[in-house]
Order: structure tokens, then C-alpha cells, then sequence
């Protein structure tokens, strides 16, 4: 019983001593890449911005419907990006992967193709129409479910404070 008693401590003790070697290695890999993947969409979105402005000069002759749509486009793009790179920023601060900036990411992604569409239907007659207000209300309600889930993701998050 004395031998067996002593191995299993030579173990636990063994354990405990690479464990937080070993954590601090695997903490600072998941940094590293949340770091990297957070640069990486902050230069995204840079680049979209800067192609959306260049895009936006240089369209407007064509016309300027057409010019403001494909900016809008590009915009809310640019958002999705930044609301993203949020989420791996707050993701980093908390140590914990939230859900709300990804509901938001999916309202923008949603409202950003109701835009897109709206502006297109004006252009679109018959079955074409149809099709385009169907989507422009299944997208609403995706906007109405995510927006729904963000709010009890956020009455959940507060609820232990609260008490």
C-alpha cells in the first residue's frame, strides 16, 4: 500500500508541475493565432474600405444608384469584418468565446442582403419579384430570430449579476 501510495503521488506531482507548463504553451499558441486572425481581419477590412472608396469615385459616373449600392455593399461588409475582428478581440479579453457578436454579425450579414436586395427590386418584374420579396422577408426573419437570441444571450449574461 506504501509503494502504490508513493507512485501515485510521484504522479499527481508530476502532473502538476507539467500542467501549467503545458497551459501556458497551449495560452500562448491560441493567443498567437487569435492575434493573427484578428490582424488579418483588421486588414481586410482596410482594404475593403479603401476598395469600396476607390470604387465609389470611380463608379459614379456610371451612375449614382448604381455606385451607392455597390458602396452600401462594400460597407456593411466592412462591418461584418469589424464586428468579427471584435469577437476575436473580446474573445482574447474574456477567455471565453461569446456568442453575441457573432448573432450581430449574422443581423448585419442579413440586413446588409435586405438592403442589397430592396435596392435591386426595383429593377424586377413577375416571378423575378416574387422571389426577391420572399427573400426580403425570409431575411427579415432571420433578423427577428437572431435578434431574439441576442437579447436572451444578453438577459442570460446578466442574470447571475443580478441576483
Amino acid at each position: 500500500m506504501g509503494h502504490t501510495d508513493t507512485i501515485d503521488r510521484q504522479q499527481v506531482d508530476t502532473h502538476d508541475v507539467a500542467s501549467p507548463v503545458g497551459d501556458r504553451a497551449m495560452r500562448f499558441a491560441e493567443n498567437t493565432v487569435y492575434t493573427a486572425v484578428g490582424l488579418l481581419l483588421l486588414v481586410c477590412a482596410c482594404f475593403a474600405l479603401i476598395s469600396v472608396a476607390y470604387e465609389l469615385a470611380t463608379d459614379a459616373d456610371e451612375g449614382a444608384i448604381e455606385a451607392i449600392t455597390e458602396a452600401l455593399d462594400g460597407l456593411l461588409l466592412v462591418f461584418i469584418v469589424i464586428e468579427l475582428f471584435g469577437a476575436v478581440r473580446q474573445t482574447l479579453a474574456e477567455r471565453n468565446l461569446v456568442a453575441e457578436p457573432f448573432l450581430i454579425v449574422g443581423i448585419i450579414a442579413s440586413i446588409k442582403e435586405i438592403v442589397i436586395t430592396a435596392l435591386e427590386v426595383g429593377d424586377l418584374d413577375g416571378e423575378a419579384f416574387d422571389e426577391a420579396m420572399t427573400e426580403i422577408a425570409v431575411l427579415g426573419g432571420v433578423v427577428l430570430v437572431l435578434a431574439i437570441a441576442s437579447f436572451l444571450v444578453r438577459r442570460k449574461e446578466r442574470e447571475p449579476a443580478e441576483r
